[in-house]
């Protein structure tokens, strides 16, 4: 795949021009972890496309998996449920140590002040759950609004701490790094990012000692997601542009169930529904076989098989028999129980007409995580020196071809903490005279509903062709849209003053187009990759690398 950029090649905008020891970009659980592990003497710049709440971390519901009970559980269980549910894929190593470190980021948020639910009969005093691929009950959660909780509890101290400056509705354009200025160092550094700032319309400077990308995943690349508008890709894209290597891209997760109403927009139905005893059926439209359940038929886990093979199953059996959804049914537990544990998810469904505890809830599979990203080790660090990346944006080797349920969280945290000590532990560097925005060659573009409409396109070719399942000619067709999508776009880019809907559909198109380039070149199944052209899987898993052909340009011409 080609390696493709326009960086504007003129200066002096009249942007502002700040230096920051950090820039961190993204308010999730993996952007804030770090900004509050950093030293409280560091001046952290933590840039907000939208508030600091909209992030996919604020709309988790499950909870964060960790060996916390060693009676019942194990480090070498939870090892193993991970790399079992990753196909073969995960990185070993890079598992081992998430999850070993996996007590001590609960404590760290305990101590933040973080109310998780309690169960004095525990041995923990903490009420633990199960979900899909896990062997034992090791999930602590904040009922069934753990991300909310999370995220309420450290956007307190984050507000409180005069060290950290929080830019709201700015977002990151692109990343400042030395090759672009024709600096011929080795290995290339990053300098900082051009940052916009929604609400004046400029393009501002940021120089930092250190840049980190945590601005999650790219589920708005598909028509139906559980992410927030937010997760347009913008950390891989920003990266990949940069020069840094993606990795398993292909491994796009679908959560086997959101909420099918018209008027529920991304409303995510726990993994822990099915955890605590909730059963898929057929829907009334199935005729004959409605109310049937049909996971057993599937996988001899049933309800708790993996997501990759619940999403399947699902859109399986909606294919064969023409079914816009299916039943998700926990009517059989106690009424009190599921209003304690799912208040939620009760409460939304109720506002929708659907009564839980006396009915099933109509479910689909829809986008739900970005497995790949860009190439990190455990400390967060990329391919570019003081640039590192954290969170959903990153590919460390923990999630494989297929994520287990509730290590995503796991990995925001602790990631966030050693890649924070590491940049702690970096000497001083000067900062860099770097070159302002300028937009006094560039026009103001009255093409707003074109990009809207492009917008529209990629989400639903992206949908029918690189979906739950594959094949090369649909791929294919999905890769020469994009071609031309990307034309249109650099056109825009280079031509017109920027905007937010512009920058989205860029970072979308490149995450797009590493994707289908990635999902291309693996000629077999697995995990969340399933080629109908290519159902056998290899006896040795590897994983996909990216690697972009630079072509030098300058942000100064």
């Amino acid at each position: 795949m080609e390696y493709s950029v326009r960086f504007r090649n003129h200066y002096h905008s009249g942007g502002k021009v700040m230096n920051f020891d950090v820039v961190i970009v993204g308010s999730g659980l993996a952007g804030l972890s770090v900004a509050l592990r950093l030293p409280k003497t560091y001046k952290i710049a933590l840039i907000c496309k939208r508030t600091l709440w909209e992030s996919a971390s604020n709309f988790a519901q499950g909870g964060i998996a960790a060996v916390l009970d060693p009676v019942l559980d194990s480090i070498e269980k939870h090892v193993e449920d991970t790399l079992t549910a990753g196909a073969g894929l995960c990185d070993e190593v890079a598992t081992r140590f998430i999850v070993e470190h996996g007590g001590e980021a609960i404590d760290w948020l305990i101590n933040q002040g973080v109310p998780f639910s309690r169960d004095q009969s525990t041995q923990t005093g903490y009420h633990l759950t199960r979900e899909g691929g896990h062997s034992e009950r090791r999930i602590i959660h904040a009922a069934d609004a753990t991300g909310h909780v999370v995220q309420q509890t450290l956007e307190r101290i984050i507000r409180n701490s005069p060290n950290i400056h929080l830019f709201e509705n700015h977002f990151a354009v692109d990343l400042i790094t030395s090759d672009k200025l024709y600096e011929d160092k080795q290995p290339v550094e990053c300098y900082g990012l051009y940052v916009l700032n929604e609400e004046e319309g400029k393009v501002h400077t940021f120089a930092a000692r250190h840049t980190v990308l945590a601005t999650g995943g790219a589920g708005k690349v598909y028509l139906y997601t559980t992410n927030p508008d937010t997760s347009t890709g913008d950390g891989v894209a920003m990266a990949w542009r940069a020069g840094c290597r993606v990795s398993n891209m292909e491994f796009v997760q679908f959560h086997p169930t959101c909420l099918y109403h018209p008027y529920a927009k991304s409303f995510l139905i726990s993994e822990s529904v099915r955890g605590e005893g909730g059963l898929l059926k057929l829907p009334p439209d199935a005729g004959a076989d409605a109310g049937m359940r049909f996971m057993p038929e599937h996988d001899p886990r049933a309800e708790l098989a993996p997501r990759d093979i619940v999403a399947r199953s699902i859109d399986f059996e909606m294919k064969k028999r023409g079914l816009d959804y299916v039943h998700l049914d926990i009517s059989h537990q106690n009424p009190t129980f599921l209003k304690e544990h799912f208040p939620t998810i009760y409460a939304r469904c109720l506002e929708l007409g659907i009564d839980i505890t006396k009915e099933p809830i109509p479910v689909v599979p829809a986008t739900h995580f970005t497995c790949g990203g860009v190439v990190t080790d455990t400390r967060g660090r990329t391919d570019i020196r003081n640039l590192y990346a954290v969170g959903e944006t990153a590919c460390t080797g923990l999630h494989g071809a297929n994520r287990l349920a509730s290590n995503s969280l796991l990995e925001c945290l602790v990631i966030g903490k050693t890649a924070a000590e590491y940049i702690a532990s970096q000497p001083e560097e000067p900062f860099h005279v770097l070159p302002q925005w300028d937009e006094s060659r560039v026009s103001n573009a009255n093409e707003e509903v074109v990009i809207s409409h492009n917008w529209d396109e990629l989400r639903r070719f992206m949908w029918n062709y690189v979906g739950i399942v594959r094949t090369t000619k649909r791929l294919e067709r999905a890769q020469r849209r994009i071609h031309l999508l990307r034309e249109e776009i650099d056109e825009y880019y280079a031509n017109f003053i920027i905007s937010n809907n512009l920058l989205e559909l860029r970072n979308l198109v490149d995450v797009a187009s590493m994707i289908v380039e990635s999902a291309l070149l693996r000629k077999e199944s697995r995990g969340l990759h399933y080629n109908s052209d290519y159902p056998a899987t290899f006896p040795k898993a590897m994983p996909t690398v990216l690697t972009p052909v630079k072509r030098r340009t300058p942000v100064a011409g």
